[in-house]
């Protein structure tokens, strides 16, 4: 047998070490298609939306739905898991946290931000809406309201989807019947971060307080405020006139309510998502309010039912509220802007 040269030997051992890295690549190259293609489909992204609203009702409901729809028109590549009752915060925290990207969605009352942002409680000034047929033009057309709330949540790095009603405000309390503004005076109540509520009801000689969501039934309840602004159903689902056993349906307030996401989470989705999430938003907010406005009366008797006293104002009664609410207005240019408020004038002229 020939002796093979040193430099040849060099050689081909070099030969076969460039041929085992080669092979040892291949075959983690395989490794890794192998894992992808044996798992299936990529795993799906994992969404949280949180809200405040009591488990099972029907903003919680539509919640469930909005996070069904994503399922579906996503093929199942993103998942939702809901946190109603304020698991994971009050509107406050929940505005805070989607601001910052920490949280992926919420159905959001941005009415309460005041704190965020002033214009975010535009939508509050008093006697803006007076039924559901000029909500709806005044709530979720094109109109100044939702144009002001999407523009400044975008500030603020939250993406608006949609909207979702949260009816008309009314007044709880401990004490006493109210049926005209000189039976609130002198009335401890919570309300919300909103520069125009607390308006409204310090104009009526009440003193308002901003307690935040999860913290009200016990301020109630221990009698740190002697009632609170909010709808019948919220009202109702959260307990709230447990200690409330008046009630006065003062609707000075129509309040809406928004779908919301991280700017951050919304920039990461492919155009394909953002149109599923366009469209699941949109029929949500048309089957959260339709469902809304079917419960209004059956709450009034689940009330009365339970021996709580339920006021509808008349409309001479009201129009004594309303000449109050709507003369501070003017006062708010300085929160809301002139322009802002003179636009919103002229839609309500526009509707009559």
């Amino acid at each position: 047998m020939l002796k093979k040269s040193k430099p040849f030997m060099m050689c081909m051992a070099l030969t076969a070490a460039v041929s085992l890295l080669a092979a040892g690549c291949s075959s983690s190259s395989s490794s890794s298609n192998g894992s992808t293609a044996s798992s299936g489909e990529a795993k799906p992204v994992n969404l949280r939306l949180g809200h405040v609203f009591a488990a099972n009702s029907v903003t919680d409901q539509a919640s469930q739905k909005f996070a069904e729809l994503v399922g579906q028109k996503t093929n199942g590549a993103v998942k939702i898991s809901i946190f109603p009752a304020s698991q994971i915060g009050g509107d406050e925290a929940l505005g805070q946290n989607l601001s910052r990207g920490t949280l992926d969605m919420a159905f959001l009352n941005q009415g309460s931000l005041a704190g965020m942002d002033p214009l975010l409680d535009f939508s509050y000034l008093p006697y803006i809406a007076e039924n559901n047929e000029q909500a709806d033009q005044l709530f979720y057309g094109s109109g100044i309201i939702p144009a002001t709330i999407k523009e400044t949540l975008k500030k603020h790095n939250i993406h608006a989807l949609g909207f979702y009603e949260l009816e008309f405000r009314g007044l709880t309390n401990s004490k006493h019947t109210v049926k005209t503004p000189a039976e609130m005076k002198g009335l401890k109540l919570r309300v919300p971060g909103s520069r125009a509520i607390k308006g409204f009801f310090e104009a009526v000689e009440s003193q308002a307080v901003s307690i935040p969501m999860p913290e009200l039934y016990t301020s109630l309840q221990q009698g740190v405020v002697d009632g609170q602004d909010n709808g019948l159903i919220i009202t109702y689902d959260n307990k709230l006139h447990e200690t409330n056993k008046y009630v006065t349906r003062l609707n000075h307030v129509y309040a809406s309510g928004t779908i919301s996401i991280s700017q951050k989470m919304w920039d990461s989705l492919t155009p394909e998502q953002q149109k599923a999430f366009e469209e699941a938003a949109k029929e949500t907010q048309q089957w959260q309010i339709t469902e809304n406005r079917k419960l209004i009366d059956s709450y009034v008797q689940k009330m009365k039912n339970e021996n709580i006293e339920v006021v509808d104002l008349s409309p001479e009664e009201i129009a004594a509220f309303k000449e109050i609410g709507r003369s501070l207005w003017d006062k708010f240019a300085d929160v809301y802007g002139a322009d802002r408020i003179s636009k919103l004038r002229e839609e309500i002229a526009a509707l009559k």
